[in-house]
């Protein structure tokens, strides 16, 4: 009898694969977030990407970035954690964890913590040094939100749609 396959997905590969694809529903002509809420028993409750609220007209909304605060995208796009909470029409997100291509900032940092959100895996941390991100880090760390790179493996996965 053959043996079971030994290249499949870890949990967090897969998690961070649904939180990769669904970045890829942004509008965002410069960043894509993705972001998936999963429980303890590796089922997903809640998915999001960065974009405008519903309602929101896409096409009349600003996606740059400008000087003017009222004409950049800033003020009006919900970054892809704040979707995915909001998204979540299940009850309480406590001890979930939350997969997600970009370091949250600080307001979603808070809206983390809130909804008891124990465990952040993110892609990326490319805005490390920024004020935002420093405060979510000392928000986590204040709370005992833990936090985690990814820990990629170059695995390559070709998907045709």
């Amino acid at each position: 009898m053959p043996g079971k396959r030994s290249d499949y997905l870890s949990w967090d590969q897969y998690f961070m694969g649904v939180a990769m694809l669904s970045a890829q529903r942004s509008k965002d002509p410069n960043t894509q977030v993705g972001a998936c809420i999963v429980n303890k028993e590796h089922k997903i409750l809640s998915m999001g990407y960065n974009g405008m609220p519903v309602g929101c007209d896409d096409e009349d909304m600003p996606w740059e970035k400008c000087e003017n605060p009222l004409e950049s995208k800033y003020l009006y796009v919900c970054h892809a954690e704040m979707n995915a909470i909001l998204n979540y029409g299940g009850g309480s997100l406590k001890n979930a964890i939350l997969y997600v291509t970009l370091f949250p900032c600080n307001e979603c940092a808070k809206a983390i913590i809130q909804t008891g959100i124990k465990e952040v895996v993110y892609l990326s941390d490319k805005y490390a040094e920024s004020d935002s991100t420093i405060a979510s880090k000392r928000m986590f760390d204040m709370v005992g939100v833990k936090y985690r790179a990814f820990e990629k493996e170059e695995k390559e996965i070709r998907l045709k749609l």
